[in-house]
């Protein structure tokens, strides 16, 4: 299985570069890192199960309502691409399961 995220800003447009990201399973980290220039982070392999993705949105946005985004799915099959983008501003944020 791959796993990537796009951390989109909704405010300027443009990717959110820089955000801090951790893929977690089980209760443990098995991936982080920050998004690129384009708000990419791509090339995870978790595995098959339950995730968390947790995004570290306060450090990047000045202001907040949500500090932290944590979205949890199931990867039910293991030999399929799961790409998990985030629409994001300081009061409201969106996510679907993209391609």
């Amino acid at each position: 299985m791959s796993f990537s995220t796009h951390v989109l800003d909704a405010v300027t447009g443009r990717p959110a570069a820089g955000v801090h990201v951790r893929l977690e399973h089980e209760g443990q980290v098995v991936a982080e890192g920050r998004t690129d220039a384009d708000g990419r982070i791509k090339g995870w392999n978790p595995g098959a199960g339950v995730h968390r993705v947790v995004f570290d949105t306060g450090s990047y946005l000045t202001e907040t309502f949500y500090p932290e985004v944590v979205i949890t799915f199931t990867v039910r099959d293991p030999a399929e691409h799961h790409h998990v983008p985030l629409l994001l501003s300081p009061f409201a944020y969106s996510t679907y399961r993209g391609s």
